[in-house]
């Protein structure tokens, strides 16, 4: 298959805001990659998610600012693009800078201006098309002839769902039933959605008894525990058994044979209180530093017994059978909210996160983002100053997007963060128009401006960073809304953001 027809099919799905236009828009170009063969079903399924099948490539948006001249006829195809990727990844050591950037070229050079074009926004991840990974699953069912549902689930238990695009498209309901929970797999880990407050939590969960769980500000965990094979995997499925021998050791010490477990690792201080998250994963990337301690919180399988599709309560009873208390995480089960509300001001005042409130009765929704499980947390707000801001890719181009954030630092202002999250197309319209005004230079990619415009950033922490001159950075920062009745002198210090620094 052409490249050229996953890159129209990309700019046709961002080009319409329905969901189902959007759905079947991807069904038709599955539905004809099925047909040329099996070969690229999975990669056109990845592209149209918006990613590479890579981890990893070495590129970044330097590497692909200044390409040729681009052909005027389309002639890759999706293999040509997936094997030069595949190449790329591979490259290390002495000479593969150059050797990276000569077959760059060379896959740029055949590539027409649109691919160009695609190729630079799949490789930054910045496809907005508006077509995230749920509504490839919905584009399968819909060309393979199968209940949605069945592609999600599928999916879950499979952690990827490029790995059960074939069977999808093949039309098996039994192909797809095929995938379930086994040890040594990973699975999609089960989200929370968010509410205010406690209350709207417990409401949104379902009210009755709920179990008001601990929100751990460490880093998501699944274990798959055989005999003594252990498997440690993170949020995004990558294999870090190696870097854990503590969690190795606390699942082998477990009373079963097999177990698959959900958690998380973090950093605890002598007095037992949380480090700052930036100590969890420093340790949790490398073997050095501080000791990591895992707290799990759910069980999905336990001694050949899959658990998935039993209700929270009857997991938690398996999970407290064979994890000891030291290692789960703390949790009050109540129907009361101002026992939910004084449960929660302990655990902020013991210096986690916040919060989640979980159904009794629920599932384990594997990958998705559901009603049942709740996070709440204190939302932090700053004033901050827009530095600069990028040009945007895919649904954004031709706006002014991603925003470089300053906060005041003596007589100037110092970066501490970027986003291009919480804007809508008016406010992106808005903001290109804006920055237009207040442009001071301009090199093709970042949009340099006078430091006058105040934005009003929500963030859910700040943590030490060594790539920034301000020596922080903002987590899951979003845009709020912008502070036209402040100037840059009095968006916030430097030192009000350092304040928000935990530990």
């Amino acid at each position: 298959m052409l490249l050229a027809e996953v890159v129209a099919t990309s700019a046709a799905v961002a080009a319409t805001r329905s969901r189902s236009a959007k759905a079947t828009l991807l069904a038709d170009l599955l539905r004809r990659t099925a047909a040329d063969g099996a070969a690229d079903v999975p990669t056109v399924t990845s592209y149209l998610a918006g990613a590479l099948r890579q981890r990893r490539t070495g590129l970044g948006w330097r590497s692909l600012r200044d390409a040729p001249e681009p052909a005027t006829t389309p002639t890759l195809t999706v293999s040509d693009v997936h094997e030069t990727f595949e190449h790329l990844a591979t490259l290390a050591g002495a000479g593969s800078q150059r050797a990276r950037a000569d077959a760059t070229e060379r896959l740029l050079a055949r590539a027409t201006a649109d691919e160009q074009r695609w190729l630079r926004s799949i490789v930054t991840g910045e496809v907005r098309q508006g077509a995230l990974d749920s509504l490839v699953q919905e584009g399968l069912a819909i060309a393979g002839g199968v209940p949605p549902a069945s592609v999600r689930r599928a999916a879950m238990m499979a952690g990827s769902t490029v790995d059960v695009a074939t069977a999808a498209l093949s039309g098996s309901e039994e192909a797809l039933a095929a995938f379930v929970v086994a040890v040594g797999r990973p699975v999609l880990p089960m989200l929370a959605s968010t509410a205010p407050t406690i209350e709207a939590a417990m409401t949104k969960a379902g009210g009755g008894v709920c179990a008001i769980d601990t929100k751990l500000d460490g880093v998501r965990i699944q274990v798959h525990r055989s005999g003594d094979d252990v498997l440690v995997v993170t949020r995004s499925l990558d294999d870090v058994t190696s870097r854990h021998p503590e969690v190795v050791a606390a699942a082998r010490a477990l009373p079963c044979e097999t177990v698959v477990l959900d958690g998380e690792v973090l950093a605890l201080g002598p007095d037992g209180r949380p480090r700052p998250f930036q100590e969890t994963a420093s340790r949790a990337a490398s073997m050095t530093g501080v000791e990591l301690t895992p707290a799990f919180f759910d069980l999905l399988h336990l001694d050949g017994q899959d658990l998935v599709d039993a209700p929270t309560s009857t997991r938690l009873e398996a999970l407290e059978s064979v994890v000891p208390e030291r290692h789960r995480v703390p949790r009050l089960m109540t129907a009361d909210v101002a026992e939910a509300e004084a449960f929660a001001a302990q655990v902020l005042g013991l210096g986690h996160e916040g919060v989640v409130v979980k159904s009794l009765a629920s599932p384990y929704a594997a990958g998705r983002r559901g009603a049942t499980w709740v996070k709440v947390k204190p939302v932090h707000t700053l004033d901050l100053v827009v530095l600069a801001v990028e040009r945007g890719s895919g649904r954004r181009s031709g706006w002014l997007s991603n925003l470089h954030l300053g906060a005041r630092d003596g007589d100037g202002f110092v970066m501490l963060g970027k986003t291009f999250k919480g804007m809508t197309d008016e406010m992106l319209a808005w903001q290109t128009e804006r920055f237009r005004d207040l442009q001071l230079d301009d090199d093709g990619y970042v949009v340099t401006v006078r430091p006058e415009q105040v934005v009003e950033i929500a963030f859910d922490g700040v943590q030490r960073s060594t790539r920034y001159p301000g020596g922080v950075a903002l987590r899951f920062a979003r845009v709020v809304r912008y502070r036209d009745d402040k100037t840059g002198a009095e968006a916030d210090t430097i030192d009000a953001v350092r304040a928000h620094l935990a530990g």
